[in-house]
């Protein structure tokens, strides 16, 4: 048939059109339709009088080509990746090694109890800390008198603040009797530490020289023998630490405070691992008054407080947030109570900026709603402590018959009130609302007191723990977070230590907390219980908390972390999400045994590709945690080799063939920077690594005691195994013949070789096969699978113009079978020369039997097929991979642009294979990315959040012994010893100063194969610049084989698919939280005691402005001398006395 010349705007004969396509990836069009079929077969059989002499090929001629290419593809992996004859060697050397199995089940309840044993090491430690610390407080007593030099401490910010000439201490000559320390560095803690003594970190906007914090540091002195004495009994234990309920960390052994070139707010009761140990789970609603009176600052302050509020919560609490005047109505799209994680917190935050002050007050409206939030059984929640937190200016009215229909008698919902801003309203209504309903009443005068007092509602919370003795005195552990002092990832135990002194004789038990004892565990360490190696490349040991959050996972890879939040990666968010992994989730929190088999997608390790595979999940609970281990195994991996080289002779002779000067000969090799002796140090650059390798093997033999003996001995093993692949296959076969560049296997045991020895030049991919993309993804498919370069857009034209080659990675895993057990110890490949290969593929589709022969020219009166070689002005041919991106293509102009997605290359044809299901698409969020932190405007004349008083507030007497006035003083103070404080968000103080990215969440886009297998025809309808296509997968093949017409007017341009990862917010969280993911809070629950006194709720402390104390803060102002904290907060802390 001969296909009419085409111009813009000229309609075909005799062809209908269908449906135009739609602009964007939408529905797709059906492939299937007998008036669809019969258009197209008229299409491509009727020839019209006066055409052109070329028609587009039919449908068994591309196939023919198809074929073509197959057999010269699979032709080139017989001969030279050596599969069959790797088969062989292996099979030749069966004396050198056994064949293992992992047994799921009894691999998995050994690391669970590897692991189980592991943190009860630490639970021992906990519990010796903490009944010497509630002994040595009950022996302590208290003294009114007690001055800074009469304690003797590291203060662990000291050296930081003596290195600042304008700090704080520096300015005033620090008073107390400070011990300067040495240090050693320790790799354990990747840190310099002394474990002499133990250090003190004091929050900054607590005044060291205060009454409470100095009896503080004298009971807990005492607590240095014993964080030595757990230390010797177990030398792996990492921080031991105390938390104070008055702010005060004494952790062990001693190390410098990383503090940051910003403000320092590290406060420990603000930490995740103190949250979780000093109070049982939470349902909170939070409820603002918005009424007229609250504007300005008063309204900013509030904003600030319920942000201040949020972050006291953990994953454990649930909370729902409420604005209120005449009526209540939430903040956000959460109509209901919702777990308080990281992104339903951000969107509380964001939604509360968004409050505007109008109408009246009433307090009815909001305590109404937030009950009935609070009796919302029909949603998951927390079902434990149940309170109320009431922002407000203040208001008369006491709301009684709300509490009277709600929650009298029983008052199982507390009530907290919060008087915010300087007013004189009669705060009498607050304190009973709060002292009626075992809450507790707090004053927000300004920016100073938020903190403080949006934290200490937890000591309250704590008071039925504290009631409960010893059933109370539980460790629990938390979710992974980063450590404040480098230490990495690690998951803490926490142990709530009590206050076990009474008020007086015959007086009722003290109610307190004293604080939370925590000891971290290194994730590293308990990844080091886990088998690696054994599992194969796809392999790996995950762990998971009631939370449904992954603890150990190769996925848990945060890019950027931020200490003040945990890690809360979901292993529904650490995988490819589906119904089967839904089902083995929940059976892990719920604490059971399981076993399945399952057909599940997976990324690559690139996150390009998608693939479908086998996998057996196998999971048991770790005794005595919340946590649950989980193992998962390809099918392929249930056996693995164990080398077994009792031959000296033998070893020395393989080891020969790791030497340099073997390569020229033998192929150059890479060895995987894996530990395999404790001396052996680490190092990014293989030849160096390979190096230090040697030099210590001439020191120590595979079987030395401080060696991995089965990684060296696989290691030495698979060495002389794929040099016997050279010396059979490689050496003597000429690679220039098929345009080869080079030829490679690399294993199990670490061995990449890659032959000739010059090729490893060029040679980019990762040494660790388990960390190669090629290697992992060709252990999941059968047959061969091309890899083209990785590119970035803006990277062009690749090396092309510079005269050096670039290559396509083509490789196959070799299966073994022996006493019918089968496994893939090794894969191999090799590099095609892209240009030379593109030559190739131009023939292979193309009416030449061979590029010697002529090409065939069509007369004017003959009907000829058009081809991709004679024909590339008009024909477009492509292979392209599984995931879409450009392999080979008869388009010389398109050479540099080999693997790009391939919709930057054609998005109408990429477009028309979506619609037409050759390729199907995934799209998942990568919850642990990094991005560059947004610009944020500098126009203001102060920082946010900062209070920048008026005029009339200077010149009002009373205003100068106001709460406002300290706070004011402390933001200056704070804006001497920190440059750069009054340029920066207070809520970035506590980062890294290193840091240059925030943590993002980015959304991911991965195409596959779909469900088409066929040859296919089909034709893309742009109105009157259709364009035909065809096709084909290639059997035995990653690749797709596509021929079309090369286009020829704009009006084919279509919507473009786009892989490329891009940035996002994630999916709508006002939806998920409608389907939430099944979770389960802790075992134990402590919000109720009988005998708790409840008496004290917070009636406040009368501050009465005085001459003296006049004219004294102004001297102190004027001077830049601190100022001691107001009375108001040292009556709060007062209660902590001891």
């Amino acid at each position: 048939m001969a296909v009419p010349a085409r111009t813009c705007g000229a309609a075909r004969p005799g062809v209908a059109r269908t449906a135009r396509p739609r602009p964007g990836p939408g529905p797709r069009r059906s492939a299937s339709g007998p008036a669809r079929r019969l258009w197209l077969f008229l299409l491509l059989l009727l020839a019209a009088p006066g055409a052109s002499a070329y028609s587009f090929p039919q449908q068994h001629t591309m196939q023919h080509w198809a074929r073509r290419l197959e057999q010269e593809i699979d032709g080139v992996m017989r001969i030279f990746g050596g599969v069959q004859q790797l088969r062989e060697i292996y099979k030749d050397n069966r004396n050198l090694f056994e064949v293992q199995e992992n047994e799921p089940q009894k691999l998995v309840e050994k690391v669970a109890g590897d692991i189980e044993s592991l943190l009860d090491r630490k639970v021992q430690a906990l519990k010796r800390l903490a009944d010497a610390a509630e002994t040595f407080q009950k022996a302590h007593r208290w003294q009114d008198n007690i001055k800074e030099e009469d304690i003797m401490y590291y203060d662990a910010k000291a050296d930081a603040e003596l290195d600042d000439p304008e700090s704080e201490d520096v300015e005033r000559g620090s008073k107390s009797s400070a011990l300067r320390l040495d240090f050693v560095e320790d790799p354990n803690f990747k840190n310099k530490v002394n474990y002499s003594y133990t250090a003190v970190q004091i929050p900054t906007d607590i005044y060291k020289g205060s009454t409470v914090i100095l009896n503080e540091l004298n009971w807990t002195e005492a607590l240095e023998n014993v964080f030595i004495e757990n230390r010797r009994q177990d030398p792996t234990l990492l921080w031991q630490v105390f938390g104070s309920a008055t702010g005060v960390t004494r952790y062990y052994p001693a190390t410098p405070w990383r503090a940051p070139k910003k403000i320092d707010l590290y406060d420990v009761r603000r930490r995740p691992w103190y949250i979780q140990g000093a109070s049982s789970p939470k349902d909170m609603v939070i409820i603002v008054d918005v009424s007229g009176s609250v504007s300005g600052l008063t309204l900013k302050l509030m904003k600030t407080s319920v942000c201040e509020m949020l972050d006291t919560l953990s994953d454990d609490d649930y909370v729902n947030v409420a604005s209120f005047n005449e009526k209540a109505q939430p903040v956000s799209c959460f109509t209901h109570l919702v777990q308080a994680n990281v992104r339903n917190k951000k969107v509380f935050k964001e939604a509360v900026q968004g409050m505007v002050a109008k109408g009246t007050t009433g307090y009815k409206a909001g305590f109404e709603y937030a009950f009935d939030q609070l009796q919302n059984s029909n949603i998951t929640r927390a079902n434990c402590n149940k309170m109320i937190m009431m922002f407000t200016d203040g208001g008369e009215d006491r709301v009684q018959d709300v509490f009277e229909k709600y929650n009298w008698p029983n008052r199982t919902v507390r009530v907290f009130t919060f008087s915010v801003g300087q007013h004189n309203y009669d705060v009498t209504p607050l304190q009973w609302m709060a002292c009626t309903n075992k809450g507790y009443y707090f004053e927000i005068p300004s920016i100073g007191a938020i903190r403080i007092n949006t934290q200490e509602y937890l000591d309250v919370l704590g008071r039925p723990m504290v009631l409960a003795g010893k059933e109370a005195k539980q460790v629990q552990w938390t979710n992974v977070y980063e450590d404040a002092l480098g230490l990495g990832l690690v998951v803490t135990g926490t142990l709530p230590v009590f206050n076990l002194t009474q008020d007086g004789p015959g007086e009722k038990k003290n109610q307190l907390i004293l604080g939370v004892m925590g000891i971290d565990v290194a994730l590293n360490d308990i990844k080091r219980l886990t088998p690696n190696y054994t599992l194969g490349a796809n392999g790996y040991v995950f762990a998971i908390d009631l939370n449904g959050y992954v603890l150990l996972h190769p996925n848990l890879k945060p890019q950027t972390t931020n200490f003040r939040e945990p890690v809360t990666l979901d292993f529904l968010d650490a995988e490819l999400e589906d119904e089967n992994k839904e089902e083995i989730r929940r059976s892990m929190i719920d604490g059971n045994k399981g076993h399945k088999q399952i057909r599940t997608l997976v990324k690559s390790l690139d996150e390009r590709y998608i693939d479908e595979v086998t996998r057996n999940y196998t999971w048991v609970p770790i005794r005595s945690t919340n946590y649950s281990l989980g193992l998962v195994l390809p099918p392929y991996s249930t056996f693995y080799l164990q080398a077994n080289l009792s031959d000296q002779i033998l070893q020395v002779k393989y080891f020969e063939f790791l030497l340099p000067s073997s390569f020229e000969s033998e192929g150059h090799v890479f060895i995987a920077p894996r530990e395999y002796c404790k001396d052996l140090n680490a190092s990014d650059n293989n030849t160096e690594f390979l190096k230090t390798f040697i030099e210590l093997m001439e020191k120590v033999t595979p079987d030395s005691k401080q060696c991995n003996n089965f990684l060296l001995h696989n290691l030495i093993l698979d060495t002389g195994i794929t040099q016997q692949l050279v010396e059979r296959v490689w050496r003597d076969q000429d690679l220039n013949t098929y345009s080869l560049l080079a030829v490679f296997a690399a294993t199990d045991g670490g061995i990449t070789r890659v032959f000739p020895n010059k090729a490893a030049e060029d040679w980019t991919e990762n040494p660790e096969p388990f960390n190669a993309s090629f290697y992992r993804r060709s252990l999941d498919n059968h047959g061969y699978i091309f890899k083209p370069l990785h590119q970035d857009t803006l990277l062009r034209p690749l090396e092309l113009e510079n005269n050096t080659a670039v290559g396509i990675l083509v490789s196959t895993a070799v299966e073994l079978s022996l006493s019918g057990r089968t496994l893939r110890p090794a894969v191999v490949g090799v590099k095609l020369d892209l240009e030379a290969w593109a030559e190739k593929f131009k023939v292979l589709a193309s009416n030449r039997t061979h590029q010697d022969q002529p090409q065939k020219q069509c007369g004017p009166n003959s009907h000829c097929e058009m081809d991709c070689e004679v024909n590339n002005e008009d024909l477009l041919c492509v292979l392209i991979d599984d995931g879409g991106f450009l392999v080979l293509s008869n388009q010389n102009h398109q050479w540099d642009q080999i693997g790009r997605f391939f919709s930057e290359v054609d998005a109408n044809l990429m477009l028309a294979l979506y619609n037409n299901s050759f390729y199907t698409r995934k799209e998942s969020y990568d919850y642990q990315a990094a991005c560059a932190p947004q610009p944020t405007g500098n126009l203001g004349a102060a920082p946010r959040g900062v209070f920048v008083p008026t005029i009339a507030d200077f010149l009002n007497l009373a205003w100068w012994t106001s709460a406002a006035a300290w706070s004011l003083f402390q933001q200056l103070l704070y804006g001497l010893v920190y440059h750069s404080w009054f340029q920066a968000d207070p809520a970035e103080a506590e980062g890294s100063p290193e840091t240059r990215e925030s943590s993002c969440i980015m959304k991911q886009t991965q195409y596959y194969f779909g469900s088409v297998n066929a040859s296919y025809n089909a034709i893309i309808d742009c109105g009157n610049c259709s364009r035909l296509f065809h096709a084909q997968r290639l059997t035995n093949t990653n690749l797709l084989f596509v021929v079309a017409e090369k286009p020829l007017c704009s009006q084919c341009e279509a919507g473009r698919l786009l892989q490329k990862e891009t940035h996002s917010d994630g999916p709508e969280q006002c939806e998920l939280v409608q389907r939430p993911r099944y979770r389960r809070g802790p075992h134990i629950c402590f919000d109720y005691n009988a005998t708790e006194d409840t008496s004290d709720c917070g009636r406040g402390a009368s501050f009465p402005p005085s001459l003296g104390v006049l004219i004294s803060l102004q001297l102190l102002l004027l001077l830049g001398l601190p100022p001691r904290p107001q009375p108001q907060v040292q009556a709060r802390v007062a209660s902590h006395r001891f």
